[in-house]
């Protein structure tokens, strides 16, 4: 079932629309950051009333919809097989 998130960024005004798959599990993802950047993270995220990841993922979204990024769908190269050439 593909569900259509229509998400309205108070950023630069952007409307872009997000698909999922409703059986798409979210991961984990982990990575450092300056103490600034994490006041600011969360002093943004307060005042959007939106938890950190959500606005992380909503400033993400927005970007890449402005700048035509889109998200790689093939499947990755099948790999060599190594062994004695015959």
């Amino acid at each position: 079932m593909l569900i259509v998130i229509l998400y309205y960024s108070m950023y630069r005004g952007v409307l872009y629309t997000v698909e999922r798959m409703a059986e798409e599990k979210s991961v984990s993802v982990s990575f450092r950051v300056t103490p600034r950047f994490k006041r600011l993270l969360q002093a943004a995220a307060e005042r959007e009333h939106r938890s950190q990841t959500n606005l992380l993922e909503t400033l993400l979204f927005a970007y890449c919809a402005k700048h035509g990024v889109e998200e790689e769908t093939g499947k990755l190269p099948s790999p060599v097989k190594q062994g004695k050439n015959k």
